[in-house]
């Protein structure tokens, strides 16, 4: 975080356990996901349940100046490694892995990142690298010495076509990787490791997608959709559209 980008703000970051109250408003701050992003329903095996079954998996923070009222959160999961490689399906696998673990009594052993939101008005001010931080600090204290993340390449969209084992890799003059966001992984110390194929799956009807994306969704094909990190495949035959999207698997040791 450069010097002096957050000078005017006291931010104070606990985890929801610490601050149940921000519980009824974690989705009402302002961000930038596209609703498309908000339609994997895999989500809901974690999301309709961190009030009671992750509190202490959820960071929250507020500015001292306006207490009470959401700048920024992050998310975690605990999973089961397993013993073997980041799973392929990325953001999804990790979320069914703790959602199966919590329903059968299965104890896990490894934690996942899954998302950093920052307020809208508040973006480009550092919050992301901190709470990125503050998140591989609850880890510790959760008793991992790893935290991994499949990481949305916040550049990614403006080259849908370009595939994410060629872009997660590429790099800058100064060898951090071309990326914004997985720069700010690297400097804190992360690893990429390996890129999720199918981190995450999301279906639907033309009309669905229409609604979602404002788009008209009238040709089969590869349908480019704005903050989309790859092509919508869209079939109007079988009137489905579906949206793969890659990630990558970054390592912070903790």
């Amino acid at each position: 975080m450069p010097p002096g980008k957050m000078s005017a703000m006291a931010i104070r970051i606990t985890t929801l356990a610490e601050r149940p109250e921000f519980a009824a408003t974690l989705w009402d701050m302002d961000n930038t996901w596209h609703e498309f992003m908000l339609q994997d329903p895999v989500a809901d095996l974690y999301y309709a349940l961190v009030k009671t079954a992750y509190p202490d998996h959820v960071l929250v923070a507020d500015d001292d100046a306006e207490p009470g009222r959401l700048v920024a959160r992050g998310y975690m999961t605990p999973f089961v490694s397993d013993g073997g490689e980041l799973p392929d399906n990325g953001w999804d696998g990790v979320i069914r892995s703790g959602w199966l673990a919590r329903e059968r009594g299965l104890p896990t052993d490894a934690v996942s990142a899954l998302e950093i939101t920052v307020r809208r008005d508040l973006l480009g001010k550092g919050l992301s690298a901190v709470m990125l931080a503050a998140l591989r600090g609850q880890a510790a204290r959760l008793g991992h010495r790893e935290l991994v993340a499949p990481v949305r390449p916040n550049l990614k969209h403006l080259e849908p076509h370009t595939p994410m084992a060629e872009y997660a890799f590429r790099t800058r003059a100064d060898g951090l990787p071309h990326d914004a966001w997985l720069r700010v992984h690297v400097r804190a110390g992360g690893k990429i490791v390996k890129v999720a194929p199918r981190s995450m799956v999301v279906a639907g009807t033309a009309a669905e997608w229409r609604q979602w994306t404002g788009l008209p969704f009238d040709r089969s094909g590869a349908v480019e959709v704005p903050g989309a990190l790859a092509p919508v495949h869209c079939d109007l035959v079988h009137d489905h559209a579906v949206y793969v999207e890659p990630n990558v698997w970054v390592s912070h040791p903790v």
